[in-house]
């Protein structure tokens, strides 16, 4: 069996009913690390207004569950992205996103999608994310 950590979700409301976990973590000589979609809502649950804002609050939301394991998104090597409107957002996504990968040489796989709704009718985009961490000393 594969050794499984659930931590618990970094500043972000507890799913409802609690069906998933935010970050798991696989341990091994690297950690695995798998973030359940992030969404542009911040820590007291408010849905940002406009595509960009909540592109950007997702990399944020990103970031903050990545740094709760020790992690950067120098370790995320799988994007899953999901849209509800491609044509009009695809480019703003892909400018937050470059902003948060500066290192052009070592970018992450991705995958961007268009999908007719997310779980919350507000939600114009959703990113699951894997990473590799490091062995720890």
């Amino acid at each position: 069996m594969v050794p499984l950590r659930a931590l618990p979700a970094p500043r972000r409301r507890k799913s409802s009913p609690p069906t998933y976990h935010h970050v798991v973590e696989v341990t091994g000589p690297h950690s695995t690390i798998y973030l359940a979609g992030q969404t542009g809502v911040d820590a007291t649950g408010k849905v940002a207004g406009d595509f960009h804002a909540q592109a950007v609050q997702v990399f944020e939301n990103i970031k903050t569950a990545l740094a709760s394991v020790g992690g950067g998104f120098e370790n995320v090597v799988k994007l899953t992205s999901y849209l509800t409107n491609m044509d009009a957002n695809a480019p703003a996504y892909r400018e937050v996103r470059a902003s948060y990968f500066p290192n052009k040489a070592v970018l992450p796989a991705s995958t961007l999608l268009q999908v007719p709704r997310l779980a919350n009718a507000a939600y114009l985009l959703e990113v699951e994310v894997v990473a590799i961490l490091p062995p720890r000393a």
